[in-house]
């Protein structure tokens, strides 16, 4: 069988997969949130360890095997999120710093004064934000004693967390990445494939502190053993940063083929194959994976504010009491009364970058109810992923056939048709929905044979449902009319 280990933000998810592609076993764990500093969010490299090795041995149990059953591990990470620590013992020498964190915003200034931006932008895709790695790195540098000058002998690992867990795993044997983590740093020149050395030297990173780069899919190296929960000499065999591990588990390997994972934001992803597509309408160019494993293109967005839409209106304004009750909600009422919620909580994302935005609710009579509150909810995550997949086809110059669906918020059928409808594109969910685990394990079996090619790996996750669209042209342009003017207004208002 395969092991995947999915180490997300705020907790770790191991899953044990079979040759069918079914779940076998399953462990999960939360881990501590470290916030120093309003703004700041950090991690315990080390407890993230522990609770990778916790959820192992539970998932193991679960599906009543020892790791002698093994034939492979799969990696998927949270991505960006910046570890530093001894080559020599493992030991972290700092907090890990999260792809969430603020702390470097200043930093990100400086180095826009020197006239960085494009150069970042022109080889790895990225903007020069303080959500990826290399200012990161630069802190640390600066911030912990002696970690330059330590960095500068050599003596220094500097990781995400992907290769944070396969040093351990390996015993410090390995020190490696792949592309998708490595396009997450902004030190990766993603159409040569290779660390950008000027880009280093403008930010000061040693090179002898990065990892080497393999194939997303392919043997990393061998686990050294770990107590009565790990053999030693298991292959490590695939390894991708969460959002592209979920563009593979979904299956979407062909180029237009579009994922959304529907969280507490929505990510979604747009393959562009063998192009890498320079985005006009503020999205990013990064590295996914095709068929084989192997590095193509994509285009990728962000929706700030999605399922924490939901969730403002069960802390906050406690109209609901969960989740699931926003979709009994929003069937109940033929539409919105005219209310429009723009979620803009953190500003709105691409395509209107909007930092100054604030979240607003229009529209509202003395005739709204809370149906009508949780439907505008459930309909504004629709319509910023409709904005965010028109900038995508604007920039890939090709249209979507359809959109392959996960996360929690695909289990809600209204949202689900609502966004078919709006969209006018089927949207498809799959049978398994922990995308990005299964995507870690699919990279794993291809390396070692376990799995023979993407013929096999499409029955793995097969369509479990499908939205079809259902609304009239004339009915959708008034809905997304409607949309525009409310975001319209927030934009004025929050600049204003």
């Amino acid at each position: 069988m395969i092991l995947s280990i999915d180490q997300g933000t705020t907790g770790t998810t191991c899953l044990v997969i079979d040759r069918e592609g079914e779940i076998r076993g399953r462990g999960y764990s939360e881990f501590r949130q470290i916030y120093p500093r309003p703004g700041w969010v950090s991690h315990d490299a080390n407890e993230i360890w522990d609770t990778s090795l916790q959820v192992v041995e539970m998932a193991l149990k679960a599906a009543g095997i020892s790791s002698g059953d093994l034939a492979v591990i799969g990696i998927t990470n949270q991505r960006e999120t910046v570890v530093m620590w001894d080559r020599e013992t493992g030991e972290p020498l700092a907090d890990a710093i999260v792809w969430q964190c603020r702390r470097t915003a200043d930093l990100c200034q400086q180095f826009k004064s020197l006239g960085l931006e494009n150069q970042v932008k022109t080889r790895t895709g990225l903007v020069l934000d303080p959500y990826f790695s290399a200012t990161k790195v630069v802190w640390l540098l600066e911030h912990v004693d002696g970690l330059k000058a330590r960095a500068a002998r050599g003596e220094i690992c500097f990781g995400t967390i992907d290769s944070f867990l396969l040093y351990r795993l390996t015993g410090g044997t390995v020190h490696a990445t792949e592309p998708t983590n490595a396009s997450r740093t902004m030190c990766y020149d993603i159409h040569n494939r290779i660390w950008d050395a000027e880009l280093m030297q403008a930010f000061d990173i040693p090179a002898q502190v990065l990892p080497e780069v393999h194939p997303s899919s392919g043997i990393f190296g061998e686990t050294a053993g770990h107590g009565d929960i790990l053999d030693p000499g298991i292959p490590i065999g695939g390894i991708a940063g969460d959002q592209q591990a979920a563009l593979f588990g979904q299956g979407a390997v062909a180029e237009g083929d579009v994922k959304n994972t529907y969280g507490t934001g929505c990510f979604a992803l747009f393959q562009t194959g063998e192009t890498a597509v320079a985005s006009e309408h503020g999205l990013l160019t990064t590295l996914a994976c095709d068929a084989h494993g192997q590095a193509s293109f994509a285009l990728e967005g962000s929706v700030f504010s999605a399922g924490s839409a939901v969730q403002w209106l069960r802390d906050g304004l406690r109209i609901v009491d969960s989740a699931p009750e926003t979709e009994g909600l929003a069937h109940s009422v033929s539409d919105t009364g005219g209310v429009h919620l723009v979620p803009a909580f953190t500003g709105l994302g691409a395509p209107h970058w909007d930092p100054q935005a604030r979240a607003a609710l229009l529209g509202v009579t003395r005739g709204t109810t809370q149906a009508h509150v949780a439907r505008a909810a459930l309909e504004s995550i629709a319509f910023q992923t409709a904005d965010l997949i028109d900038a995508m086809v604007k920039d890939a110059g090709q249209p979507i056939h359809n959109l392959h669906a996960d996360g929690g918020a695909s289990a809600n059928g209204f949202l689900m048709q609502f966004q078919a409808d709006i969209l006018d594109v089927p949207v498809v969910l799959p049978r398994h929905t922990e995308t990005t685990a299964l995507g870690a394990a699919l990279l794993a079996g291809l390396s070692t044979g376990f799995w023979e090619g993407l013929s096999v790996l499409e029955g793995l996750n097969p369509p479990d449902h499908v939205y079809e669209p259902k609304m009239p042209q004339h009915q959708r342009d008034h809905l997304l009319d409607g949309w525009h003017r409310a975001v319209d207004t927030v934009r004025s208002h929050g600049s204003g």
